[in-house]
């Protein structure tokens, strides 16, 4: 027999259960967002996309005997990274998630991009890697800029002009990164923890709450 859980195993798996019957890792970001609002921190009408790896384990030493296999392994630089992939939508002004999704680690950042965003937005900002999703763009928000880096190295030549537009556009999206730098630095998620892709976005869509709160905490103490 196995051995019964502690009493403070058991409260967490409850919770666990909660947060996936009743999607409330989603309810926790719109309420914590909803927080924010009524302290002056509103939402506008610009949003950055990215995404980050969260890793899972690769190894094969467990009871199933294999790696989970909603999990996928794909390739960064000249490292493989195996898990899935964090996607978020981020206040180009305020700096705060509001949209959050997950996929597994081989599929392509843009393909995520229409499910991060709100639709009343102006201006779309993302990396290289959202190249070429106008029309995805057009259709969840009917009234944004396509503001995605552009290609720059061709064949014979490099887009000068290009290059120092991606310069520009660079230094908004800077802000994206703050939100994953408070997640794995600071809060130490940079591993997720259930296998498979159905319970892990409850957990990070409750800890990407929790990182809107710090974000903005000195804000919050004198409002």
């Amino acid at each position: 027999m196995g051995r019964a859980p502690a009493p403070e195993e058991s409260t967490i798996l409850q919770f666990r259960h909660l947060l996936e019957k009743h999607d409330l890792g989603g309810a926790m970001l719109q309420t914590v967002n909803e927080y924010l609002e009524s302290r002056g921190i509103r939402i506008s009408r610009g949003t950055i996309v990215e995404a980050t790896i969260m890793h899972a384990p690769s190894s094969t030493k467990n009871r199933s005997g294999e790696r989970d296999p909603e999990m996928h392994q794909t390739r960064k630089g000249k490292q493989w990274h195996f898990g899935l992939k964090a996607h978020i939508g981020v206040d180009s002004k305020q700096g705060h998630v509001h949209s959050v999704c997950r996929s597994a680690a081989s599929v392509a950042d843009k393909h995520m991009l229409p499910d991060l965003l709100h639709g009343e937005e102006r201006q779309v900002w993302g990396d290289g890697a959202y190249q070429g999703p106008g029309e995805a763009i057009r259709q969840a928000a009917p009234q944004a800029q396509d503001m995605t880096s552009r290609r720059v190295h061709y064949k014979n030549f490099v887009d000068e002009l290009q290059k120092a537009k991606n310069r520009v556009k660079a230094r908004v999206r800077a802000k994206v990164e703050h939100p994953f730098r408070i997640l794995k630095r600071i809060f130490g998620f940079e591993n997720v923890r259930y296998r498979g892709l159905k319970k892990n976005p409850q957990r990070l869509c409750a800890c990407f709450a929790l990182v809107n709160l710090y974000l903005h905490r000195k804000r919050l103490a004198v409002a």
